[in-house]
């Protein structure tokens, strides 16, 4: 078949299919325009999940009938003023949006400027354009797509229930809101039901209340108040780039990275570097198979950014990726770190709940716990009457409390549970405590800063020792001795399916090799170059601090286990332990009482 030119319907559908995939992404073009056009108030209506109607209203500068007729022809846009793709500044630039919609679906604008006489009205259907004609409609845009993909029926095979893409319309306007706190969002679905509404969060705001932070109360609108309690502010800069934002704390997360909101420049993206900087950050304080929620905003000199990598604008690429990343990865650990041994209320939350019956009152457990009272907490005669519920801890001398409570926020320990769990005593209510989680994030740090410092001492075994594994994760172990090595774990290949280890870290007293070496394997499996060396450390270290802390079941006397909670208090992202889990639960005096009915 000879070469031919293909008709613009057709070059339209396929730039259609490029551009306009979901509902949600016609959503996201048309919102952005309006953005663009200056407006501080747009107003999204979505029927059947926008396959029926997509209408988006704004109060923006609108447009001439001469613009209306430009606006919907290909490669037609005001956006680039200089003619330079090196310094986008607007949200669109291509000029594709309106054609391509235009080309699989019934579209109409209509569209004044404000301080004109008339509105002017277009429409397209399935990329047959119509001559513009005066209407009656306010100064600002509203465009109406009916019928989306009715050109092209193939596509509407691919979409999901209506609300599954009503739904990921309106993540779609969030994402363009949290970037825009100055803007008033408002998504209405079937039924009139109103999605989402959002009030500008406006500098006046500020003057009245010097607390008011719109950027803040946008995200606590949109997260929610559990995130506003739960998060730290991130403001840092580094080399023209700044990033802001606010972070969850660890404790804080979920089983998928729907809740990462990422900004560069004002434009909500979904990219793959800024994604794994998050990760990075918190990979010593979450389990690989949980994410944070994050709302990070980044700007920087719009010739270092290159907003032109992927049809749908979702993609960008840094000149200096390494540079962003240092950025980000830097600034969130600092930011974790000075949260310090806090964990999300959310954890308290939950504790709560499960003291409390389906009917909003108390219930009881059926047993009383076995637990263990340090001497002299209690009167000796409990011990001595023989009783099955108390058994005496093993004798330590009793530190004396504090005596400035406040210096103390984990309180002073009081009982250790079921040899797991440690209770404390505070001055207004009571903290249990993971004993082995909160030692495994003591030890992990403890191991970074001793490898930062001086590196890991090592401790050659009397008799090495051999571990079988798989002939694949054998084989990658050996590929990564010598990095193993600055942990002090010496080991080498051993045949086709074994390791030898000779050396151990000696911060690991009674270590259990064989169990160690099959945990590295098994991440060095997953990870394998897809973290960065650095990432790979502090993995090494969380697993290393895990085999080394206090078990779960070792009886700990009062001495060793207030020495633990002020360790605690000291220690950094305390709160949890390595693999995300909260280390401690604190449960106010307040919250006890009404537990029991006296509040």
């Amino acid at each position: 078949m000879p070469i031919r030119l293909l008709p613009p319907v057709l070059v339209n559908r396929i730039a259609a299919g490029e551009v306009i995939e979901r509902p949600a992404a016609a959503v996201k073009e048309l919102v952005e325009n309006a953005i663009d056009s200056g407006a501080d108030r747009i107003e999204v209506t979505l029927r059947e999940g926008g396959q029926a109607l997509i209408a988006v209203a704004d109060n923006g500068g609108g447009m001439t009938a001469d613009e209306l007729s430009l606006a919907v022809e290909r490669h037609c846009t005001s956006k680039l003023p200089d003619d330079d793709l090196l310094r986008i500044v607007a949200l669109g630039f291509r000029g594709e949006a309106l054609p391509s919609i235009g080309a699989v679906s019934r579209l109409k604008i209509v569209s004044r400027p404000p301080g004109a006489d008339s509105a002017w009205e277009i429409a397209i259907e399935a990329g047959v354009k119509h001559a513009p004609v005066p209407a009656a409609h306010p100064p600002g845009t509203r465009v109406e797509v009916r019928d989306l993909f009715f050109a092209t029926p193939a596509r509407l095979k691919f979409l999901k229930t209506p609300r599954s893409e009503r739904d990921q319309a309106v993540d779609a306007v969030k994402r363009l809101a949290m970037a825009y706190p100055e803007i008033a969002f408002t998504v209405i679905g079937d039924d009139d039901r109103v999605l989402l509404r959002l009030a500008a969060e406006t500098a006046a705001l500020s003057s009245r209340d010097m607390t008011h932070d719109p950027r803040r109360a946008r995200l606590a609108a949109l997260l929610g108040r559990e995130f506003a309690e739960n998060s730290v502010a991130i403001d840092a800069e580094r080399q023209g780039f700044r990033l802001t934002g606010r972070i969850g704390l660890p404790t804080l997360n979920r089983g998928l990275p729907r809740d990462q909101y990422l900004v560069v420049n004002g434009r909500p993206v979904r990219d793959r570097l800024l994604v794994g900087a998050v990760r990075g950050a918190y990979q010593d304080v979450l389990a690989r198979d949980r994410h944070p929620i994050v709302a990070l905003f980044v700007d920087g000199p719009a010739d270092e950014i290159d907003v032109n990598v992927h049809p749908a604008k979702a993609e960008i690429r840094f000149r200096d990726g390494a540079l962003i990343r240092g950025l980000i990865v830097g600034a969130l650990r600092h930011a974790l770190d000075a949260a310090g041994h806090r964990a999300s209320t959310t954890v308290a939350d939950a504790a709560l709940a499960a003291f409390r019956a389906p009917n909003g009152t108390s219930t009881g457990s059926p047993a009383m716990p076995r637990f263990a009272l340090p001497p002299g907490s209690a009167p000796r005669a409990l011990y001595e009457t023989g009783n099955a519920f108390l058994a005496p801890a093993p004798a330590a001398e009793i530190a004396a409390p504090p005596a400035d409570e406040a210096e103390t926020p984990l309180g002073n320990a009081r009982a250790q549970l079921h040899g797991t769990y440690i209770l404390a005593e505070t001055a207004s209510g009571i903290v249990l405590v993971d004993h082995h989680a909160a030692h495994e994030r003591i030890v992990h740090k403890r191991m970074k800063e001793a490898l930062a410092e001086r590196g890991v001492a090592r401790q050659a075994l009397l008799l090495p020792e051999v571990v079988e594994l798989d002939p694949t994760l054998a084989a990658r172990l050996a590929a990564r001795a010598e990095e193993l090595a600055e942990f002090g774990l010496i080991l080498e290949s051993f045949g086709p399916g074994a390791v030898v280890v000779r050396e151990v870290p000696a911060l690991i007293p009674g270590l259990e090799v064989a169990a160690l070496v099959r945990d590295l394997a098994e991440e060095l499996a997953e990870w394998d170059d897809a973290l960065s060396l650095k990432e790979r450390i502090d993995s090494v270290c969380g697993t290393l601090a895990c085999h080394n802390s206090v078990r779960a079941g070792n009886r700990l006397s009062q001495a060793e286990m207030d020495a633990l909670l002020r360790q605690m208090e000291a220690t950094p992202n305390s709160g949890q332990c390595n693999h995300g889990r909260p280390t401690y639960v604190t449960l106010a005096l307040s919250d006890i009482e009404r537990l029991f009915g006296r509040r």
